[in-house]
């Protein structure tokens, strides 16, 4: 095996496709030489938490949207890697709602038992691909040594994500607000807004997430505007969701489309990201809406626009870690050529095929079964190992129902894994009261 592949990002995505290589490699089979390109210092992508905003240490567009004192908002068991428990890697069961620095012990903990980590240059940001002939040209530079190389490769695997470039919409009178404008991306520290009436742009989960971290450490109002209606959420008092859109902004007054007004002291916008890949040329760049079926890929992962081309975890999800590591092992069995592509055509009818589908599905827990039945299509095409599906869907299908019912409650409840079968044993202390997001409090008795 003679090929080069270059992996783009060292986050869930990337790592499941160093991992999938590995896995082969174990096997016994000759596989690619395999190299990934890491901005950050650091693996795992936005898992990674960095006090950092605006640029990184090295002048580069900060990737990190991660928050202090986020926890899971869905529930492990729809994420958990099938090869590599949370039992196994903790040692014993746990709640169903780990914060940040538990994931991210998870997240490494499989990879550094892989060994993979020789496998990835970090520090390093891609400046520009570009075809030539039948291979790949990639430059990137070294911001530690401040040093460029240019390497040839016959695949690149872009595992970037989409959600560390905002979406940042503007209002008339943002120029001139008396108050401070962030979007999420740049969010750190909920006890910054301690004693502050807030407002909060949009309605999805970095809306309801970020407010509910606002409320918990202790802001002193919450008012929510979305242009697309409310969630129905149960709020606390201090929260009052609008459904109407910002229409205008004067001094520390927000106006509204529907004639209230509202003073704050900041203004958050959760207003989404996009997907951007500034190192790519047009023929190579991937455009898709946020969607579970992606335009332009073949079985979500094969660029329509030239098959050498991959693109892991570029879909809305509710699926994760678990639906990577499906993407990761279908992709480097491509390459490795056991899976054969079909012609042109067909590739193309296969993604306009997926979103005609999707675009039939009638309510969320029909999409938490299409993500569900497309992990497992690529599952059965390779030897990544099975899992019950329809337990994960299940866990998502009460996790639905437990935000439903208790909006600052849900993450009080357990689930079943789909990996060992066992249910998940309550947390010492009901979310609203854990201040405390450290690996060792959460894992306390």
């Amino acid at each position: 095996m003679t090929k080069k592949v270059c992996i783009i990002g060292a986050g869930p995505s990337g790592l499941a496709q160093l991992r999938a290589f590995q896995s082969a490699e174990a096997n016994g089979e000759a596989v690619p030489d395999v190299v990934c390109l890491e901005k950050q210092s650091d693996w795992g992508g936005l898992w990674n938490y960095t006090w950092r905003t605006g640029v990184d240490e090295h002048g580069n567009p900060c990737h990190g949207s991660m928050y202090r004192y986020l926890w899971s908002n869905g529930p492990k068991e729809g994420l958990e890697f099938a090869d590599y428990s949370f039992e196994e890697h903790f040692g014993k069961p746990i709640a169903s709602y780990p914060p940040r620095a538990v994931l991210f012990d998870y997240i490494k903990g499989r990879v550094e038992k892989a060994g993979i980590r020789n496998k990835i240059r970090f520090n390093t940001c891609v400046r520009d691909v570009r075809k030539v002939g039948d291979q790949f040209e990639v430059t990137a530079r070294d911001g530690a040594t401040d040093t460029e190389t240019t390497e040839l490769y016959d695949h690149v695997i872009v595992a970037t994500g989409h959600f560390s470039v905002p979406n940042v919409p503007y209002y008339e009178g943002f120029d001139s607000f008396n108050g401070r404008i962030l979007h999420a991306h740049d969010f750190r520290d909920a006890r910054e807004f301690k004693d502050k009436d807030i407002l909060i742009i949009g309605a999805s989960y970095s809306a309801e997430d970020i407010g509910s971290q606002l409320w918990k450490y202790g802001a002193k109002s919450i008012t929510q505007s979305s242009r697309s209606g409310v969630t129905g959420y149960k709020w606390p008092d201090n929260w009052e969701e609008l459904g109407t859109a910002v229409d205008r902004v004067e001094g520390k007054t927000v106006h509204l489309a529907d004639g209230t007004s509202k003073d704050v002291d900041a203004i958050i916008l959760c207003t989404g990201y996009k997907h951007h890949f500034p190192f790519l040329p047009d023929s190579l760049r991937l455009r898709t809406a946020n969607r579970l079926a992606s335009s332009d890929l073949y079985k979500g992962v094969v660029y329509t626009g030239d098959s050498d081309m991959f693109y892991l975890g570029m879909q809305d999800q509710w699926y994760t870690f678990n639906m990577f590591d499906a993407q990761a092992w279908w992709v480097r069995d491509c390459i490795m050529g056991k899976i054969a592509l079909p012609d042109a055509a067909a590739m193309e009818a296969d993604w306009q095929k997926r979103q005609a589908d999707e675009d039939a599905l009638e309510d969320d827990y029909a999409c938490i079964d299409y993500q569900g039945a497309y992990t497992l299509e690529l599952i059965e095409e390779t030897d990544y190992p099975s899992f019950d599906v329809q337990a994960s869907n299940q866990a998502f299908y009460e996790w639905k129902k437990h935000k439903k019912k208790g909006i600052m409650t849900f993450r009080d409840h357990g689930y079943t894994s789909p990996m060992t079968g066992t249910k998940a044993p309550p947390h010492h202390t009901p979310w609203k009261d854990a201040l405390d997001d450290s690996l060792e409090d959460y894992l306390q008795v």
